[in-house]
């Protein structure tokens, strides 16, 4: 099956959706299909072959976070190139709600498209009044799917319609044998964090806080934290008798983050919202790591409420150190969070999850003629009213 995929965000910046595009597409391919990825980037020799880039994005303040993307008259030129060239089975095209190259997409072709939805929100005036802009889209993808039962909720209260729930996936053969960081975890322990090191709600400041706490009960506590930032800013933020036991990695490689999440004892997500999943969650059980993660709805849903991770309080990192120090203290109960850790992550390998987008893919390619451009020329019709409006 020739399939197109589209990420609405730049391929070279670290994301969740990137990652999710970039691992599908790696499974697909080791299974036999021909894929063609479209997202924005620059074409600096660094990407996948299979990767076609749409141009430079452009930061925009979106979803709690700082999104890349790209969206006018030159993108639409490329989406259109690209579907006319690839004679594609199926369009698949990632956040659809984002102004982004998968609306673009959506505007431009007709034939069999799934869309995929990731985004997690509160009600917002925003996207209901968008719904207006984006319905002549919207209405042309064939199947929907949604990555979480948040996500899924954020399509149905502002969008209408409905989905099949299908998770992110974890490509658990990259973790399961990643060799640790030579001197890690060490006779003291080690605890992780990855994400934005600067970003509020990724929560590294929580888990920073909960250092005092930590280090009574573990004088030699190590914490190793991975993700890009302002390195010097956030060491600031540290009391200084505690500096020393928390290094940073920096922006990883995928192979380093795998060693990363294999040297810990403790694999700590202090987010404080505005997640709807939790990959980082899968990866480190995949690696062995316990995991210790923030009660927010959509880990909770990830460790099974609890079983398969612990949980503490939202924000609050005297609860954080408590649950933590339970863990390091427990053999017992560490050995029993790997155990249900591994098994968990079982369900969300994309060798499974891959499968289960296929069948979808072959529902809706079912008797129907291959993707191809739209001939009314939707996309610029609908930029020029999106400018308008």
């Amino acid at each position: 099956m020739k399939i197109g995929l589209v990420c609405p965000y730049s391929f070279d910046v670290p994301g969740g959706v990137q990652a999710h595009v970039r691992d599908l597409a790696a499974e697909l391919i080791r299974i036999g299909h021909e894929v063609s990825v479209l997202a924005p980037a620059d074409d600096d020799g660094s990407l996948p072959p299979y990767v076609v880039p749409a141009g430079r994005a452009i930061p925009v303040p979106y979803n709690g976070a700082v999104a890349r993307l790209s969206f006018g008259p030159v993108s639409a030129n490329r989406v259109r190139r690209w579907i006319r060239e690839g004679e594609f089975d199926v369009l698949h095209v990632h956040e659809p709600i984002a102004p982004s190259l998968s609306v673009l997409a959506c505007w431009a072709a007709i034939g069999p498209i799934v869309g995929t939805f990731h985004m997690s929100a509160e009600r917002s005036r925003a996207l209901s009044v968008a719904y207006g802009i984006l319905q002549t889209a919207l209405e042309k993808i064939s199947a929907r799917i949604a990555v979480s039962e948040h996500a899924r909720t954020t399509l149905v209260e502002h969008l209408g319609g409905d989905a099949v729930l299908i998770p992110n996936g974890v490509l658990v053969r990259n973790f399961r044998d990643a060799v640790p960081f030579e001197g890690w975890p060490g006779e003291a322990p080690a605890v992780g964090f990855l994400g934005r090191i600067d970003e509020p709600r990724k929560g590294l400041q929580v888990l920073l806080a909960s250092l005092p706490e930590l280090a009574v009960a573990h004088p030699g506590l190590r914490l190793l934290v991975a993700g890009p930032g302002d390195v010097d800013e956030v060491r600031e933020t540290i009391p200084s008798e505690h500096r020393d036991r928390v290094t940073f990695l920096g922006l990883v490689s995928e192979a380093d983050k795998s060693r990363m999440l294999a040297s810990l004892d403790v694999y700590v997500a202090p987010n404080t919202g505005g997640e709807s999943f939790g990959i980082v969650l899968l990866e480190a059980m995949a690696a062995g790591a316990p995991v210790v993660a923030s009660d927010l709805d959509a880990f909770r849903r990830v460790l099974a409420d609890g079983t398969a991770g612990a949980l503490f309080v939202n924000e609050d990192a005297q609860s954080l150190a408590k649950v933590v120090g339970q863990v390091l203290s427990d053999p017992e109960t560490s050995h029993r969070l790997k155990a249900a850790g591994t098994a968990r992550v079982a369900i969300f390998d994309w060798e499974r999850v891959a499968q289960e987008i296929v069948t979808v893919y072959e529902t809706v390619t079912l008797g129907q003629p291959k993707v191809r451009e739209d001939s009314r020329g939707q996309v610029f019709g609908r930029f020029t009213r999106l400018k308008e409006a």
